[in-house]
């Protein structure tokens, strides 16, 4: 990955080079030409005689036949060099998108090999010690829990992976069916409280709120924003999962309490591999996959997210989804 960025940027660099001597080309042969054009008129003005008859008409001609000539040369110079210009900036942004894009491949591989070595390890010592050593009951049912959340970690991060490219594809078709949206939410709240005992979740859940969809896909894009909120909020923070019917629009809404995001990245945090900062010296854990995938479900359910501040610290997100009432 990094000597594909390092090729890039050397076919960038030459393909500047190349484009600045073409222009330097294109000026060259304009002075050259319009030199020779002014060359040739004096030649011909020269070789005119003032006592001949219709001299002012000829020398009229002749200069007429030179500002033509200039304008023509301006022209085509100025044609070839838009088009120039023109092609330089589409290759600019094509190439700039391109690097950007791999240096996002470059911080999700660094973040995937950190995901996939840290729940291995855990889980690998874990099972080691529970292999040789007799513990108490207490101390071997917390290893387990731990072992647990490792695997889930692992679930999670593979179901996101093998989504990505599987909603990407032409022929992705995602199922549709009534279902209750308020037990998966629930249910998505009651896993996480399962798996982070320590911290403090809060679920304001109405009941028997249905919507059409897929209930595996709805599940993931839970469980990826209560995630989310989770790893980026301090220990001490709560974390309230709100979902209430209004008007025939089901709202989720999923509130932290830790740094927030600034304007400008609010829109950029559903693009794919992105990460608030840098994505490689990042402190919380993620690849910059979740809200990507939680953005590309909600779209296949024509569903709205947004990210809003939350008061006094944190962010909300929220999604907006029809209800099975408005689309019967």
């Amino acid at each position: 990955m990094f000597s594909k960025t390092k090729k890039i940027r050397s076919i960038f660099i030459l393909y500047w080079f190349l484009l600045t001597y073409i222009i330097a080309a294109l000026i060259w042969w304009f002075i050259a030409l319009n030199q020779q054009n002014e060359q040739a008129t004096i030649f011909k003005l020269q070789q005119l005689k003032p006592d001949q008859p219709g001299y002012i008409e000829q020398v009229d001609r002749i200069q007429e036949a030179e500002h033509r000539k200039a304008a023509q040369y301006i022209g085509e110079g100025a044609t070839f060099f838009l088009l120039i210009a023109a092609g330089a900036v589409f290759v600019f942004r094509a190439v700039r998108r391109q690097l950007k894009f791999s240096q996002e491949q470059q911080h999700f591989m660094m973040a995937l090999t950190h995901e996939l070595k840290t729940p291995i390890a855990v889980a690998k010592l874990n099972l080691e010690t529970l292999q040789k050593r007799k513990l108490d009951e207490t101390q071997q049912q917390r290893l387990i829990q731990t072992t647990l959340q490792e695997a889930n970690r692992l679930n999670s991060l593979c179901n996101n992976m093998l989504l990505s490219s599987q909603i990407e594809s032409v022929n992705f078709k995602m199922s549709s069916e009534e279902i209750n949206f308020s037990e998966i939410v629930s249910e998505c709240v009651q896993d996480f409280k399962i798996r982070f005992p320590q911290r403090n979740i809060l679920m304001q859940v109405q009941e028997d709120i249905f919507c059409n969809g897929d209930r595996l896909l709805l599940q993931i894009a839970t469980n990826n924003l209560i995630d989310n909120a989770i790893k980026y909020s301090p220990k001490e923070a709560t974390v309230t999962v709100v979902l209430e019917e209004d008007k025939n629009h089901i709202i989720l809404q999923v509130k932290d309490e830790g740094k927030g995001i600034a304007d400008e990245e609010k829109k950029k945090v559903f693009a794919k591999f992105y990460r608030v900062g840098n994505a490689a010296t990042k402190g919380a854990k993620g690849t910059g996959l979740g809200l990507y995938l939680t953005r590309r479900i909600l779209e296949q359910h024509n569903a709205n997210i947004s990210v809003t501040d939350n008061v006094p610290s944190g962010s909300i997100f929220t999604v907006s989804l029809q209800s099975a009432t408005q689309k019967n």
